[in-house]
């Protein structure tokens, strides 16, 4: 078995071009604007709009060329961007903390693109020069910015990501919370489903008080302030969940501005878009408005089985309190380097084109069970595997309805069955669970918990 499953996010529909001011919005960690509107039906729009200004492309970057009017990537090694969220309101200047850290790679070769998100509580060395200091990943940015580090703050966060993964970071990109408001509500907000109520008493305000949260399960639409809420509440829960959450978003925003009926009302939008990015987004000295459009036109080209989503959580980390008493996570780096060797060296691999022929060789049969609360989940994900191709023998109940995490239980030795489960659940690769044994009434077992959701939880 491959140590490593993909988890596919749920990007737009296949083949389906994104607009490349959406690529900086997704640079952008959770503001995400990913794919404003279409990019092949608003290419003409954008150019004879003037909307964006003149490319200007340096004859010594091999990167970037043209094909018509727009810039086109055409490097061939991979792209590695960190994306950085700031915990910093408007009008604050002090130096900050980032609040997400997501890593977004594209193979320009192959067409593979993978997102590994960084939980803010990993307690790792930050290299100073000629010395480092433990600390949050998350502080990394602030000692950037209070000690003058060239490139500020969020250079240090990227040096202190390259040098705790050993994944080279060709360019860094970050966002504040207005922004991310303000570009929520200029798409007309998001719908969101919440599987159980959240309620955060000590959900902090605007001037370091309380300002008590709730939000009741079901569907929920949020506006930019609301989807920040949602996005950074954390009481009674992990920073597994927050990274949980922005990715509810981020599949949200996916599913909202792919639509094809948003493409006459986001078209005029698109200089007021820009306009908010230029305002509130800092990014790494050599990465151009040129070469984000060229990125923006080569990540459109990786289709959605080609593109997994990952996190850093608490399979590959251990909870520990410092001596001062602050909880933090301690990673596990033989686990974190196995992931991330999957990820950033090979990347996720495309399903091969003899898949459906070892789908039938193998012809497992496979259970799936609701562990969970939400009615209905083990049929509508029976459905869609078995467009997938997978043989879904039976759907039902699980022993009990309170399973947290989501399980692909293999009896036997048809692992090519498992992996594809995975791959079409998006799932991580600690999911899949070899019981060893004979195979029984079903080869593979899946029982869905409550960090499953369709379309990818």
């Amino acid at each position: 078995m491959r140590s490593g499953a993909r988890r596919a996010v749920n990007s737009a529909r296949r083949n389906q071009r994104l607009l490349t001011l959406g690529l900086l919005a997704a640079f952008s960690v959770v503001v995400i604007v990913l794919g404003a509107v279409a990019f092949d039906v608003v290419r003409d729009f954008i150019v004879s709009a003037n909307i964006l200004p003149d490319w200007s492309i340096d004859p010594d970057d091999g990167d970037v060329g043209y094909e018509g009017a727009l810039p086109v990537w055409t490097g061939t090694d991979r792209v590695t961007i960190l994306l950085m969220g700031i915990d910093r309101r408007e009008g604050e200047t002090a130096p900050a903390r980032t609040d997400s850290m997501l890593l977004l790679t594209v193979d320009p070769v192959v067409k593979t693109g993978a997102v590994l998100s960084i939980p803010r509580d990993l307690w790792v060395p930050i290299p100073m020069g000629g010395s480092s200091t433990e600390g949050r990943i998350n502080s990394a940015h602030y000692f950037g910015e209070l000690y003058d580090w060239p490139g500020g703050g969020p250079a240090l966060a990227a040096d202190t990501v390259e040098y705790n993964l050993g994944v080279p970071i060709d360019y860094y990109a970050r966002v504040d919370f207005p922004a991310f408001e303000r570009l929520i509500d200029l798409i007309g907000g998001v719908d969101v489903y919440l599987e159980e109520e959240i309620w955060d008493p000590e959900y902090p305000d605007e001037n370091y008080g309380y300002d008590p949260l709730y939000i009741s399960a079901g569907w929920q639409h949020f506006d930019g302030e609301m989807a920040l809420k949602y996005a950074r509440v954390r009481h009674g829960g992990s920073d597994y969940d927050r990274v949980r959450r922005q990715h509810n978003v981020l599949r949200a925003v996916f599913e909202k501005v792919t639509r094809p009926e948003m493409i006459p009302s986001l078209v005029p939008l698109a200089g007021e878009l820009w306009e908010t990015l230029q305002d509130s987004v800092v990014v790494s000295p050599d990465l151009s408005l040129t070469k984000i459009v060229a990125l923006a036109g080569l990540a459109a080209e990786v289709e959605e089985a080609n593109l997994g989503f990952y996190a850093i959580d608490q399979h590959y980390t251990v909870s520990w309190e410092t001596p001062d008493g602050q909880l933090v996570e301690i990673p596990q780096r033989e686990l974190i380097r196995e992931l991330r060797d999957f990820i950033f060296t090979a990347g996720p691999a495309p399903v091969s084109e003899d898949g459906p022929g070892q789908l039938e060789e193998e012809a497992a049969r496979v259970q799936i069970l609701n562990g969970t609360l939400v009615g209905g989940l083990a049929s509508e994900t029976a459905e869609s595997l078995i467009q997938g191709g997978i043989d879904v023998a039976d759907v039902g109940n699980a022993d009990r309805s309170n399973y947290t995490e989501t399980l692909i239980i293999v009896y036997g030795s048809k692992t090519f069955t498992a992996e594809r489960v995975s791959e079409l659940l998006r799932l991580q690769p600690t999911a899949i669970v070899e019981a060893g044994g004979p195979a029984g009434e079903y080869d593979i077992v899946v029982i869905l918990g409550t960090d499953y959701s369709p379309g990818g939880g």
